[in-house]
């Protein structure tokens, strides 16, 4: 069976979208789903200077039993390919990053999903991840109701899901 794959969009793919990756990884191999995560970013020049990955990304994985042993990249920037290779996408802020798909990708624009996960300038680390964990958790929960219905309800042509079905 072909593994479907979730990505996660945030602006600089440093903090909100590599949590979410990395978070859905455990929980789908938990769950023994058939998906894993990557993640990408829409603006990723604006992490440069600060590193891989955000430090409250790994210690908040950390403190989930989740260690990236040394298993860190640098943002990357989404690309025409990861949307047409993904089974589902997933913005985190739609307020945020809605225009900046009509401006980079705009026939993909209404065929993502998106969250309502602030960013960093407007709630802190311990009010966001915990949301990003909740919307994750949902998702995974769903995917895994999906997966034991034949077909799956949220499935469209081509092995893609439907995000809008798939909102926390």
């Amino acid at each position: 069976m072909h593994t479907k794959t979730v990505v996660f969009v945030c602006t600089a793919n440093y903090f909100r979208s590599r949590f979410c990756e990395h978070w859905f990884n455990a929980q789908a191999e938990a769950r023994g789903l058939n998906w894993r995560a990557t993640s990408r970013g829409l603006r990723t020049w604006m992490a440069d200077g600060y590193g891989p990955i955000a430090t409250y990304t790994v210690e908040r994985l950390a403190a989930l039993g989740i260690h990236l042993n040394g298993n860190i990249r640098f943002p990357i920037s989404l690309s025409e390919s990861d949307l047409q290779s993904a089974g589902l996408v997933v913005a985190l802020k739609e307020e945020e990053h809605r225009a900046m798909m009509a401006e980079q990708f705009p026939a993909w624009t209404d065929r993502i999903g998106y969250w309502h996960i602030d960013d960093i300038d407007c709630a802190t680390p311990d009010e966001i991840l915990p949301l990003c964990e909740t919307h994750v958790d949902a998702l995974v929960e769903r995917l895994a109701v999906a997966a034991t219905n034949s077909p799956p309800a949220a499935e469209l042509p081509g092995g893609r899901v439907d995000a809008r079905s798939l909102r926390p």
